[in-house]
């Protein structure tokens, strides 16, 4: 599982593993022991947010892991409504208390816009507003990279051309199935990381038969080709799950896909998330 130990380097030299553990829909109650399975099988790049409602069970299986801070990379996220300076330093604050881990080694605006606006109104002034109560806590080491999710090309170029800092990572929807390929170009060429949530499109390609095609062409499982797929992309991967079996399998990627299956993945179109469309990020608004 040698993906467990890769990295990448974000712009300001600051390495974050390739593979994460997403933790969305992992209860506050849970969360704690999936994230120390988690780390016991040797992840070392946990993905939260405050939306996701266990902060503190994440930060309690962090800190009952028993490795050292250092060695671990921490993601969380600004709720995506709050779009004004003074309630984002509040929010920054209290995802630091109730992490309780020190620091917070990534630090996200969620969304550019409310999840009840969702690819709706313009929110450049709130999320700049956001963006340099992100500067300032990245500036006092509160946060050792800052960054956005879900966000546009528009969206990037507000915080790059007003911003003081550039943005270290956009966390966005990646999938077999979905690949935003002008969007991750466009991330690269400005030395922004993507991560890709959802590498699995929230399970609902497991039943695609061209992609269990590739996957059977392969020897792997649909989930693993999928994250895979995502790594090459040069994204980070993070699979969601509380499972220690799929947390050991979905690490076990070190297969290359060739040319022609990854043009034939990034073509592919299914968006069909079934009984999960209701959430935003996969109805588009």
């Amino acid at each position: 599982m040698t993906i467990l130990n890769e990295t990448y380097t974000l712009s300001n030299g600051v390495e974050t593993p390739k593979l994460g553990l997403g933790t969305w829909f992992i209860e506050d109650d849970r969360a704690a022991d999936a994230v120390q399975t988690a780390i016991e099988v040797g992840y070392r790049n946990i993905d939260t947010a405050q939306a996701y409602g266990n902060e503190r069970g994440v930060g309690e299986g962090v800190r009952a892991s028993g490795v050292s801070r250092e060695q671990l990379f921490v993601s969380s996220k600004l709720a995506a409504e709050i779009k004004d300076y003074d309630e984002a330093g509040a929010a920054i604050d209290e995802s630091l208390a109730k992490l309780d881990i020190g620091y917070i080694d990534l630090m996200l605006i969620h969304s550019p816009q409310p999840w009840a606006d969702f690819r709706g109104g313009d929110y450049a002034e709130g999320n700049l507003a956001a963006w340099r109560a992100l500067e300032e806590a990245h500036e006092a080491g509160k946060l050792r990279a800052i960054g956005v999710s879900n966000f546009l090309r528009h969206d990037l170029d507000n915080i790059l051309e007003h911003g003081t800092v550039a943005p270290h990572a956009n966390q966005v929807l990646v999938h077999a199935g979905n690949t935003p390929s002008e969007l991750i170009a466009y991330c690269q060429s400005k030395g922004i990381l993507v991560q890709a949530y959802s590498p699995i499109a929230h399970g609902e390609i497991l039943d695609n038969p061209q992609v269990r095609a590739i996957a059977e062409k392969y020897g792997v499982s649909v989930p693993q080709l999928c994250i895979r797929y995502t790594l090459q992309l040069g994204c980070v991967s993070l699979p969601k799950t509380a499972n220690p079996e799929h947390m050991r399998a979905n690490a076990q990627v070190d297969f290359v896909i060739s040319g022609a299956d990854m043009e034939a993945l990034r073509r592919l179109d299914d968006s069909d998330y079934g009984a999960h469309a209701a959430f935003p990020v996969y109805s588009g608004g």
